[in-house]
């Protein structure tokens, strides 16, 4: 059977990793489950009262790259990779109910899994989440726990395209 679109465990995966899965007939998202236990912590403990303080008293110069390192997303594992045709990208978006159950927005709005993702020599095509946690106390997430959804879409290419480069890494390699 030829291969079309899909998904796999990584190579380094136990077997007990679910493959994504849609939650009914008429779903348009596979639900993707962390495949190990996380914690994302609140951006308030993580120093946004610190910046919002410099901001309103206008001490934005002092503010260290360090304080500005700590607000930064938590990548959750899938342990899943996807395969799919050239012109197909892999759309991830976050779960309706998580902004408003337990204050989780994805950093990136949609995360988009290029097909040469797959398999690169990096990280083998590891799919994660990138994930803020906007509420006052740090969520845990914990392993099977349905974090986000991805979406097969087909994609159009302008006449003037003309890319010969290739992917040389994982993730967020595209831009270098």
């Amino acid at each position: 059977m030829t291969k079309t679109r899909g998904f796999e465990r990584l190579s380094t995966s136990s077997q007990d990793i679910n493959l994504p899965v849609r939650a009914t007939k008429a779903a348009a998202g596979y639900d993707f489950e962390a495949s190990a236990d996380t914690v994302v912590p609140s951006i308030w403990k993580q120093g946004v009262a610190k910046v919002l303080k410099a901001v309103l008293t206008g001490g934005i110069a002092e503010l260290d790259d360090a304080t500005m390192k700590e607000l930064k997303p938590v990548l959750v594992p899938t342990e899943i990779k996807a395969y799919m045709g050239e012109d197909e990208f892999l759309q991830l978006c976050n779960r309706s109910s998580n902004p408003l159950k337990n204050y989780l927005l994805m950093a990136n709005g949609v995360g988009i899994i290029d097909s040469d993702y797959y398999n690169n020599e990096n990280n083998e095509g590891h799919i994660m989440f990138q994930l803020l946690n906007f509420g006052l106390k740090d969520k845990t997430i914990v392993k099977g726990e349905r974090i986000g959804q991805g979406i097969f879409m087909p994609f159009l290419k302008a006449d003037q395209d003309d890319v010969t480069k290739e992917r040389t890494g994982g993730f967020g390699s595209s831009g270098k």
